[in-house]
């Protein structure tokens, strides 16, 4: 049997949280076409008959602004140690660029089994582009590096990418029950589900700014109560959360709360509450209160 710990990096909207869901058949992540979707590191776990893969979605990967700039690029940092695989997971679609080298020379230099994995490549049509766009990533490494390209969208090639993870395993028990497919609490997985609601009905500077809180979960046999801060950084952010008459933020409660529903297969009461901490993403303690958590 085989089973160990397999690291997802790349640079933002790469696909990494979609191609995660794909390979366990549900979703456990967030995923959208905004960067920083994915804050902090996930633990995915796919069972199968040749054993166990403990894969880690992490944050994109890029040049850090703020506080929690620096808390996504150590988060992605910290996942690589302890990986028996690394999966550099990279836009197939476009050339290797500095943001990929950058990866390359800073965190791939470690004596670990490494497969690139070309997501989007359902976008080139031509062949031959497709193996020139290939050749620029592997000659970002010294060595031979094993490539398998994928549709995380569609899961074209999944199947192959399953099997050759499982070659490079190493031996090994499970590391999990049979039946997980992650270890996030409820409390978590309600919060990224909020934000990604609140991620895909917003646009301009209001993802990068929100935060979500869970102040009280309640769970009963028959209904979870949920009581929820939507942090922002800004009056006019509160506004275009809100919405006309209180619209947008009925709509956001409301999509999440569906969601929600479905997964605790029972009636759930949430309650949405925005709050302006000013330039809240600066202070290290709000990125541990409400990212970190």
């Amino acid at each position: 049997m085989k089973s160990g710990f397999i690291t997802i990096i790349g640079r933002p909207n790469v696909g990494k949280s979609t191609l995660l869901n794909k390979l366990l058949g549900q979703k456990i992540v967030i995923a959208t076409n905004k960067p920083q979707t994915t804050r902090r590191r996930i633990k995915g776990i796919l069972t199968t008959e040749q054993g166990q893969a403990v894969f880690i979605d992490t944050p994109g990967i890029h040049r850090p602004l703020d506080k929690l700039g620096e808390f996504l690029a150590e988060e992605s940092k910290m996942a690589i140690p302890d990986a028996d695989i690394i999966l550099f997971m990279v836009d197939g679609s476009e050339p290797a660029g500095k943001g990929d080298r950058w990866i390359v020379e800073n965190l791939l230099n470690v004596q670990k089994n490494i497969i690139i994995v070309l997501n989007k490549v359902d976008k080139i049509k031509n062949l031959q582009k497709r193996e020139e766009i290939l050749l620029t990533y592997k000659t970002l490494f010294k060595t031979n590096i094993p490539t398998v390209k994928v549709s995380a969208l569609t899961g074209r090639n999944v199947d192959t990418l399953i099997s050759t993870i499982f070659k490079k395993l190493p031996n090994g028990e499970l590391i999990y029950a049979e039946d997980e497919v992650t270890d996030e609490s409820i409390r978590s997985i309600t919060q990224e589900i909020i934000r990604e609601k609140i991620l895909l009905n917003t646009k301009d500077e209001v993802p990068h700014a929100v935060a979500v809180q869970i102040e009280k979960y309640e769970e009963t046999p028959d209904i979870d109560r949920v009581y929820v801060n939507i942090i922002v950084e800004h009056s006019s952010q509160k506004g275009i959360l809100i919405g006309k008459q209180g619209a947008m933020l009925k709509k956001i409660g409301t999509e999440a709360r569906l969601e929600l529903e479905e997964l605790v297969q029972k009636k759930v009461f949430l309650a949405l509450q925005v709050k302006v901490v000013k330039d809240w993403r600066k202070k290290q303690k709000n990125i541990d209160s409400w990212v970190n958590s």
